[in-house]
């Protein structure tokens, strides 16, 4: 049977097949380090868990609105102006099956055929398959290296053609970790609203930032800003909720239901249970959410530090998120590889270290490596590339 062009015309993900290769290795007995994460090694606060248990025993067991819970719904008000001084309506808000959902919603309710979508580079690996899905077009926009993989607005005033529907701006970023200052946020966002652009803000990293570093939202700066953005936020890397799956939208009513309605088709609502874990997580002490973000921080600045210690290997130091995106050009090329997804190949083969190739987020010289593992496993794990590394650069 043939299947749909949509489905056919999908990049597979870099990253599942690096880890289905790292699995098949570990399942013959190899000490294989993956270092491939896209969510906390910290297991859900009891909290959370211990209000989604007491839920069910309660008979939250059964549907609830498209949306989602307005008590959820209110919760997620609250948090958002007391962390980032919003106001949004009930009205304004949707609860989804995760970020993920959130995104695809949005592009399905948004996008006509044709329309493009902005992305810079580098990207999270779902945002141009999930356009091309909604039948829009992905227009990529090169984040320079040394602007810490940022656009800027003159970048994104050239990109703009009559067919520019939206820009996605991911801040903190996956895969870099990178953050745009409310001055780098200002000036793109005047070029979005002097040429009508809608603005999508995921903001699912927002809780982890290091240093000095502030997390600001492009919708805080302005009231003509914030009914220019939709932002996707949720849960699943602030509080270690990744399986859970409770994402939310905020921004224009309009668009708003009519992800709502698209929803009511797809999923029916998010799942009660987790919603009640949300409650909990949004109500709730936020100090396991600051303790992880310690030791995260406290990760970084040591992994960080060993890493640009390896030969060839360059990296822009991370704001936020859990991941690095070191450069591996020289390394690749003093090692005699053509590619550096060859590369990340040999390594995990012959050190069965498993690493993401950067080619899978539109940069195809780089890395992602996540730091949500334990400190001795990434050090173990970098002790392995290194020796890698000296051991082919010793054939040349």
């Amino acid at each position: 049977m043939k299947l749909a062009k949509r489905v056919e015309a999908l990049t597979p993900s870099t990253t599942l097949a690096i880890t289905a290769k790292a699995n098949a290795l570990k399942a013959e007995g190899h000490n294989v380090i993956g270092l491939g994460a896209g969510e906390p090694d910290f297991n859900t606060p009891i909290h959370i868990i211990e209000a989604a248990y007491q839920s069910m025993k309660e008979g939250h067991t059964k549907y609830t609105a498209s949306g989602g819970l307005l008590s959820l719904k209110k919760a997620i008000t609250n948090k958002l102006k007391e962390d980032q001084g919003l106001t949004y309506e009930t009205s304004e808000i949707i609860v989804s099956t995760g970020a993920k959902h959130s995104l695809y919603s949005l592009f399905q309710a948004i996008i006509d055929e044709g329309d493009e979508v902005i992305i810079p580079i580098p990207y999270w690996v779902s945002y141009p398959e999930q356009v091309k899905l909604a039948g829009g077009v992905p227009v990529y926009v090169e984040g320079k290296e040394e602007n810490q993989f940022k656009i800027t607005a003159e970048d994104l005033k050239t990109s703009i053609t009559k067919q520019t529907k939206a820009l996605i701006l991911n801040s903190p970023s996956n895969p870099t970790g990178s953050l745009y200052t409310a001055d780098e946020l200002k000036a793109i966002g005047e070029v979005c609203l002097q040429e009508d652009v809608l603005i999508v803000s995921d903001e699912i990293y927002e809780k982890l930032i290091y240093g000095e570093a502030k997390h600001t939202s492009i919708a805080e700066l302005s009231p003509e800003l914030k009914e220019q953005t939709i932002i996707i936020n949720g849960l699943s890397k602030s509080h270690a909720m990744t399986g859970w799956r409770i994402g939310f939208a905020a921004g224009n009513a309009k668009i708003i239901k009519a992800m709502t309605n698209l929803d009511s088709h797809s999923t029916s609502n998010p799942t009660t249970i987790s919603q009640h874990g949300a409650l909990a997580a949004y109500n709730g002490t936020q100090e396991p959410v600051e303790e992880m973000r310690q030791a995260f921080e406290e990760r970084m600045n040591k992994v960080y530090e060993r890493l640009i210690t390896l030969p060839g290997i360059s990296c822009v130091k991370p704001n936020g998120a859990f991941y690095l995106f070191p450069n591996a050009k020289e390394a690749v090329k003093n090692t005699g590889f053509s590619t550096v997804d060859e590369w990340v190949e040999a390594i995990l083969e012959e050190e069965k270290v498993a690493l993401v190739p950067g080619s899978g987020f539109g940069a195809p010289d780089n890395v992602r490596l996540s730091y949500a593992t334990s400190l001795d496993t990434i050090m173990e794990a970098l002790d392995r590339i290194e020796r890698f590394i000296v051991r082919h650069s010793k054939k040349d």
